[in-house]
């Protein structure tokens, strides 16, 4: 057994479980559709080793991603699309493009004389206007047009929401953005009141979508704020849980509840 293994050995591992003759059953019957499931859940489970600085479990999590990314390139290039070196080379193309500050010339031996002096918002103006032309150049000119509608719903919004101002449709400050979240939470209140099914789940999506824009001008991601909110919700229903009868939260009336939860808040 190998002391260390590299990239080639875990591509020639997904080879041989793909083998139509040899390898894996389970591995052999995967398409494209069938292991995004499986590609989201490892992108979530690295993300949360990240948030609980569990380098570990980091270090695990991360390998998890990486085979599920070979294990896309391989279907692709059983398929005759293009392989993982095809995607290394796309990708290293494209950063050395997106990054002219570092790479004057385009290629990996090219550096300035000078030390770098351009600050980030000059870094990202830059990175904009490139990916602008990248786009035109795919036949992509719509300033929406390459934002996949796949991306889960917050971050769609929070990523049409950025171009929409790159091009300088946006509002001044997060005061304009918080008269807005307040226009769209009264439009909703008003078709609560009378009952309104049919248009509640638009007043509703409006409002979701104006409360992201708000964290976008307050520079807070609203997915990390969300999930921060979920540990918090989760953390306090468990302290009510232990402090229950016989750890039985069912046991505990709705007053009981509420008077235990402001309780724990107030303890944090």
């Amino acid at each position: 057994m190998k002391e260390k293994y590299s990239l080639e050995d875990l591509r020639y591992l997904m080879t041989r479980l793909r083998d139509p003759d040899f390898g894996c059953p389970w591995d052999q019957k995967q398409t494209y559709h069938s292991i995004i499931p499986h590609t989201l859940e490892e992108v979530y489970e690295v993300i949360d080793a990240v948030e609980n600085l569990n380098f570990i479990n980091l270090q695990n999590e991360l390998g998890d991603l990486l085979f599920q990314i070979i294990f896309l390139c391989r279907l692709a290039e059983e398929d005759k699309y293009f392989n993982l070196d095809d995607v290394i080379n796309l990708v290293t193309g494209k950063l050395l493009r997106r990054h002219p500050h570092v790479f004057p010339d385009g290629s990996l031996v090219s550096r300035g004389n000078d030390k770098i002096t351009v600050n980030s918002s000059d870094i990202v103006d830059s990175w904009e206007e490139i990916k602008k032309n990248e786009r035109k150049l795919k036949g992509k000119v719509g300033v929406l047009d390459d934002i996949p509608n796949a991306l889960p719903a917050n971050k769609r919004a929070m990523k049409l929401q950025k171009r929409a101002s790159n091009i300088g449709f946006d509002w001044e400050t997060s005061g304009d953005v918080l008269n807005k979240v307040y226009e769209e939470l009264s439009e909703l209140e008003q078709e609560m009141e009378l009952e309104n099914s049919c248009n509640l789940e638009d007043e509703l999506g409006d409002l979701m979508f104006t409360i992201i824009n708000l964290s976008r001008h307050l520079q807070v991601d609203p997915e990390s704020a969300l999930r921060k909110a979920n540990q918090k919700f989760t953390m306090r229903l468990n302290s009510i849980e232990k402090l229950a009868p016989q750890n039985d939260i069912t046991k505990l009336s709705q007053h009981e509840l509420g008077k235990m939860w402001l309780m724990i808040k107030s303890q944090e």
